[in-house]
């Protein structure tokens, strides 16, 4: 295992610890005796059966900037499977890279195995999988000490990386959006900033483009300029991208971008895309309203890959039941941006009150 200090790795900085306690049902945190980091693994919620969500590795500034990173997005898990409708609650793992840690594969293994160490000692409570940071590969290494993993590589089994699920959600998500502001879900034409070309915005950015829409995207990687060239996508500094002029802004990086700056500075009908937790907080869903700005709740649009994990998980389940699924959560999208037209409310609330219905239901 080395430790290096690598070019300016984006860090996930000043995340605040909540006040009160978290409603959580268990939070662990333990030290991995093998690879010495600090691992979270959040279980906000088993109300409506195991929890499922990803295992992030990440650099935070402090491990307790992971500990709230956690929480958050646990949390999100809930709201996420109880929206599309899945059996499983809400939870979240954070390993915790120290500033200035580069990992390498030696690393990478002792910290998933110190993983699967923590997972297991849930007792079932709570199934991992792929996230920022991991891979299909990496889950493999996890499932060496736990069963409740999800995701390993197809050749092991398992259904291999959810992105191309998340993705095909969000497009679905996308579309149902555009027809709710514009009376078309035609994105031929359309004006699309994408900022994260990761595994999901690049596999979307790849998508409308094909489709004949007009791309503007930006990644913190400059490397992934040569997508943009590939797409004849024009590129801009990620600092700028949400002062572009277009129809629709798809955040598809790391959570917390839609401050009320931002929002302030947008000039797009819309916002769709696959970050987690875009909202740095609550008020900003009440600020995108009152400036007519249609939000897509995070939680709703990228679910299309805890859908492609926990039906793989499923005997019986097939592709075609997936496909259909993924495609619902536009018709899952549609219904909340109706409703909070008509009630006056802003979509983030109307979300979260479908996700309520069912864990309600699930109390009783």
């Amino acid at each position: 295992m080395t430790i290096t200090h690598p070019p300016a790795v984006p860090a996930a900085t000043a995340i605040p610890l909540p006040l009160d306690a978290p409603d959580h049902e268990r939070v662990l945190v333990s030290r991995g005796r093998r690879s010495g980091l600090t691992i979270i693994v959040a279980v906000h919620s088993t109300a409506l059966g195991q929890a499922l969500g990803g295992a992030r590795l990440w650099t935070y500034d402090h491990w307790t900037d992971a500990l709230a990173d956690a929480l958050r997005l646990s949390q999100a898990m809930t709201l996420k499977n109880a929206a599309a409708g899945l059996a499983r609650g809400g939870g979240k793992a954070v390993v915790h890279l120290p500033p200035g840690t580069e990992p390498d594969d030696a690393l990478r293994r002792a910290a998933m195995l110190d993983l699967g160490d923590a997972v297991e000692a849930l007792g079932g409570s709570y199934m991992t999988a792929e996230d920022v940071g991991t891979s299909a590969e990496l889950m493999a290494v996890v499932a060496e000490r736990t069963a409740h993993v999800c995701g390993l590589p197809p050749e092991q089994g398992g259904s291999g990386e959810p992105a191309d699920a998340t993705a095909a959600g969000v497009h679905a998500g996308l579309l149902a959006t555009l027809e709710h502001v514009t009376g078309s879900r035609d994105v031929a034409g359309r004006h699309l900033v994408i900022a994260g070309l990761g595994q999901v915005g690049g596999r979307l950015a790849r998508r409308l483009a094909a489709e004949g829409a007009r791309l503007t995207v930006t990644d913190v990687a400059d490397a992934r300029r040569e997508l943009a060239d590939e797409l004849g996508a024009d590129w801009v500094d990620p600092s700028a991208a949400h002062l572009v002029e277009a129809d629709v802004f798809l955040p598809c990086g790391l959570g917390g971008v839609l401050t009320a700056e931002v929002v302030g500075d947008l000039s797009v009908r819309a916002v769709v895309g696959a970050a987690n937790n875009q909202l740095a907080e609550r008020a900003v869903a009440d600020l995108l309203r009152d400036r007519g700005i249609a939000w897509a709740p995070d939680f709703v649009v990228n679910a299309g890959g805890v859908v492609h994990l926990d039906l793989a998980a499923t005997p019986g389940a097939g592709a075609d039941e997936r496909d259909d699924r993924i495609a619902g959560i536009g018709g899952t999208i549609a219904r909340v941006l109706a409703e909070a037209d008509a009630s006056g409310e802003t979509t983030l609330a109307a979300a979260e009150r479908l996700a309520q219905e069912r864990l309600r239901v699930a109390a009783r």
